[in-house]
Parts: C-alpha cells; sequence; structure tokens
C-alpha cells in the first residue's frame, strides 16, 4: 500500500533532504488534499513540533478533518496524543518520546499510551541515521538500534513506521534487505520510509506485507497519484 505524505514545516507543505535541506514547498493545501482524498490513510508530520520550533497545530486540525491521517511530529504526551485523536486523526506516531538517552525503551510511556488510546491507535516512529535510532526531529541519534527498539515496543503498538533517514528525498530507493529484516521482527503493521521512488518497489514490498510512505517521489510526479 502506498501512503501519500504531508510534512509541514513553517506552514507549508515541503520536502526535505534527508530531514535538513528544503527542497521542496507547497502553499496550495486544497490541490494536495483533494488529490491525496481517494487514499485510505495519509501520513500527516508536523516538522516544527518534531524539531521543537513551534508547531502547525491548526493545519494539523484542519487536515485531520478532512483525510484519514496517522499524524506524528512532537507528540511527547498522552494529553498531546489525545488532542490530535480528537481533532480527527486515525492514530498518532510516536518517535522521540519512546527513546531515552541512554539507549535504553521507554515501555513505562508506552504502556500508559497504549492504555489510554489503545495500541492500535499508536504508530512508534523508528527513524534511522547511521544505523542507530534519530530523535528530535533527527537532530541527535540515541545508542539503540531498531532491532532492539522493535521488539521493545511489539505489545504497546499497532503499527511500525521505520524512516531510513540517510535516504530521505534522494529518491535512491529503499533498501530491500533492511525492510526484510525488519520484517521478520515484528508481527504488526510495518511500514517503511525513506527514497522510495516507484510503483515496482511499492509492490516488491508489499509482496512482503510492508506498506510505503512516498513524498518527494509523488511531489515531483514519479508516482502517479
Amino acid at each position: 500500500m502506498l501512503i501519500p505524505s504531508i510534512d509541514l514545516l513553517g506552514g507549508r507543505i515541503v520536502q526535505l533532504v534527508r530531514g535538513e535541506k528544503l527542497k521542496l514547498a507547497f502553499d496550495d493545501f486544497e490541490f494536495w488534499i483533494e488529490k491525496f482524498s481517494k487514499f485510505p490513510l495519509v501520513q500527516l508530520i508536523d516538522l516544527d513540533a518534531a524539531m521543537r520550533q513551534g508547531d502547525n497545530s491548526a493545519l494539523v486540525e484542519k487536515i485531520a478533518k478532512r483525510l484519514p491521517v496517522q499524524v506524528g511530529g512532537g507528540i511527547h504526551t498522552v494529553d498531546r496524543a489525545w488532542q490530535v485523536l480528537s481533532a480527527g486523526a486515525k492514530r498518532v506516531i510516536v518517535g522521540s518520546r519512546f527513546f531515552s538517552e541512554d539507549g535504553s525503551v521507554d515501555t513505562t510511556f508506552a504502556s500508559e499510551l497504549a492504555y489510554a488510546a489503545g495500541p492500535e491507535r499508536v504508530v512508534a516512529g523508528i527513524d534511522t541515521k547511521n544505523g542507530k535510532i534519530a530523535v528530535k526531529g533527527w537532530k541527535d541519534e540515541v545508542d539503540l538500534t531498531p532491532d532492539a527498539a522493535i521488539p521493545a515496543l511489539e505489545h504497546y503498538v499497532g503499527t511500525f513506521l521505520y524512516t531510513h533517514v540517510d535516504g530521505e528525498g534522494m529518491l535512491g530507493g529503499f533498501p530491500f534487505d533492511v525492510a526484510a529484516r525488519l520484517r521478520k521482527l515484528t508481527e504488526r503493521q510495518l511500514i517503511v520510509a525513506g527514497g522510495i521512488r516507484s510503483q515496482e518497489e511499492i509492490d516488491a514490498l508489499q509482496a512482503i506485507n510492508v506498506d510505503a510512505v512516498a513524498g518527494m517521489a509523488v511531489y515531483t510526479n514519479l508516482l502517479a497519484v
């Protein structure tokens, strides 16, 4: 399944390269909302909130009322998760809050969130740079690998979202061997992102029961939507 991504930064829809360099920016929200309305799920990320430099809460709420979205970026508390879900989001994506600086997984918070929202409405965001989990808008890394984090969170979430930051926005393709390895780690829904560029790639991932998020390929018309 293809899941198109809407990334918000400074009140605009954007695409970044490796989470750092601004490549594309759009202001025509109605155009993209209409274009994505046929999809069963759209990913909506508040990059300002993720980077701890403000937020786009009003836009998130507006889009969540119009599209079936899973929302991430700056969700650090149960209350914030509930605010996003109450605004219309189908699921919340939680990343940094699950991981401590010492490289441990905060299963206490994961348990609290699962109890409050239901694990089926929680997506664990596993973002990696150089093989390590990246946090705080991909600015920092913790000494923890996805191979350790995924089993620790298995009982508290309904979905894992793995973002290969090293390939984000570069259209170089997602490393299929990584997807195959991660698929063996969990029985939950697995979504991957980072560099995906073709329908053939999405079909190959689907064949091993892995869904795909695409941004740059959608906004540059490499993928027809």
